[in-house]
C-alpha cells in the first residue's frame, strides 16, 4: 500500500490514551491526531468554520494544534468510564463532570459533520451508566470475541461499519474462581503492558491508575477488525 495516498485522510483520537484504537489507521498511513490527556483536553478546543484550534497542556498554553475539519475523515471517542462503570458500586459518582467530556466528544463530531466531510464515528466505553444518557448502543463486543482473553464487555454509539469478530464461541475458560467464591474475569487483576505503550503506563503513580489504563488499552484485534470496517 501506498501510504502517501492516506496522508490527507485525518483521524482525530479523542480521549484515547496509549491511540491503541487508532493503532492500525496510524500503520496504514493515516493521519492521526491523538487528542487526549496529559497533552490535550477535549474540553478546552474552539470552533471555526474551516478548522478546530485545541491547547496544548504539557507547553505553555498559548501552544496550539489547528486541524483543517475538510480533512478529517473519521473520529474515535473513548472518554473516560470511571463515573459511569458498574465496578464503582455504590462509591459517590460524579456524573456531571465525566458528562462535560462526552458533551466535549459529541461537539467535536457534530462540528465535523456539519462542516466537513466526516465518513464515521464511534464513540466507546465499556457496558454501564452511560448508557443512560446516550440510549442504547449502535454495537457491542466483548474483548474474546477479537482474540483476547478477557470478557470486558463494551458498547459503541454512532455512525460506522460494524466490525465482525474472529471468535464465535465464547471459550470456556474466561473467568476463575475467587477465595471469597465469587468469579471474575481471568487476568482481571493482573494484565500484561505491551512493551509498546509502557511510557505512557509509566506515567501514572499508583496502581489503581495503572491498571486502569491498561484496561482501557483496546484490544488489538478489535481495532484492526474496526480499521478493516472503516477504512
Amino acid at each position: 500500500m501506498n501510504k502517501g495516498l492516506l496522508s490527507s485522510k485525518i483521524i482525530l483520537d479523542l480521549c484515547g490514551g496509549t491511540g491503541s484504537w487508532s493503532k492500525p489507521y496510524r500503520d496504514a498511513g493515516y493521519d492521526v491526531r491523538l487528542i487526549t490527556l496529559p497533552k490535550y483536553d477535549v474540553t478546552q478546543v474552539e470552533f471555526g468554520p474551516h478548522a478546530m484550534v485545541f491547547y496544548r497542556l504539557d507547553t505553555h498554553y498559548s501552544d496550539t494544534t489547528c486541524i483543517p475539519i475538510s480533512d478529517i475523515y473519521g473520529i474515535l471517542a473513548a472518554p473516560p468510564c470511571t463515573e459511569f462503570s458498574v465496578a464503582k458500586g455504590s462509591r459517590p459518582r460524579d456524573f456531571a463532570s465525566a458528562m462535560v467530556v462526552v458533551k466535549a466528544c459529541l461537539e467535536i463530531i457534530w462540528h465535523c459533520r456539519i462542516y466537513g466531510g466526516l465518513k464515521f464515528w464511534a464513540l466507546e466505553n465499556p457496558v454501564g451508566f452511560l448508557r443512560q444518557f446516550l440510549g442504547i448502543p449502535k454495537y457491542q463486543f466483548e474483548q474474546w470475541q477479537f482474540g483476547e482473553s478477557r470478557v470486558k464487555r463494551t458498547d459503541i454509539w454512532g455512525y460506522f461499519s460494524e466490525p465482525i469478530p474472529v471468535v464465535k464461541d465464547k471459550p470456556a475458560d474466561l473467568v476463575t474462581q475467587m477465595p471469597n467464591g465469587r468469579t471474575n474475569a481471568r487476568d482481571w487483576a493482573k494484565i500484561d503492558c505491551p512493551p509498546e505503550y509502557a511510557e505512557y503506563i509509566c506515567q501514572f503513580n499508583n496502581r489503581d491508575a495503572k491498571r486502569a489504563a491498561l484496561r482501557a488499552i483496546t484490544p488489538p484485534g478489535f481495532a484492526q477488525a474496526f480499521y478493516k470496517a472503516n477504512k
